[in-house]
């Protein structure tokens, strides 16, 4: 029965340490802000991966550059979701400028959301380790 052990004895903690409510908040607050930040990453690299991100990028700008070409008086085809509808050329390259932004907002917004759980994660782990210190794995 002996032989089953899964930490052999020196790595076994068993100093005794309780854990208390705002031990236990942190914990929980650690594992929410790690599960935020892998559903951000996850999210970021679905954008970049298959290159969806880039291929907008690069559609927007091929537009942005056909808008250019097109006459002030003439109606384009622009798509907003599923639907295509006719736009007066000046409001279809505003509209364009707009979904560029949008696109830019949404990705800064993701990395800033990531970078902000790293920061709350890594004060969580200061805290963690230094009270419970090998007893405690906060790392994957």
């Amino acid at each position: 029965m002996n032989n089953m052990r899964m930490l052999a004895e020196e790595e076994e903690n068993d100093d005794g340490t309780e854990v208390t409510w705002e031990d236990q908040q942190r914990i929980n607050t650690f594992s929410k802000l790690n599960t935020r930040l892998r559903s951000i990453e996850e999210r970021l690299e679905e954008l970049k991966s298959h290159d969806s991100l880039q291929q907008e990028k690069e559609a927007l700008d091929d537009l942005s550059t056909e808008l250019e070409l097109t006459d002030e008086d003439e109606s384009v085809l622009y798509k907003i979701g599923e639907s295509f509808l006719h736009l007066p050329q000046p409001r279809a390259i505003k509209r364009l400028e707009k979904d560029q932004a949008a696109l830019s907002v949404q990705i800064l917004d993701l990395s800033a959301g990531a970078e902000q759980c790293e920061k709350e994660m890594k004060e969580l782990k200061v805290t963690l380790y230094a009270r419970f210190g090998r007893a405690i794995n906060l790392d994957e």
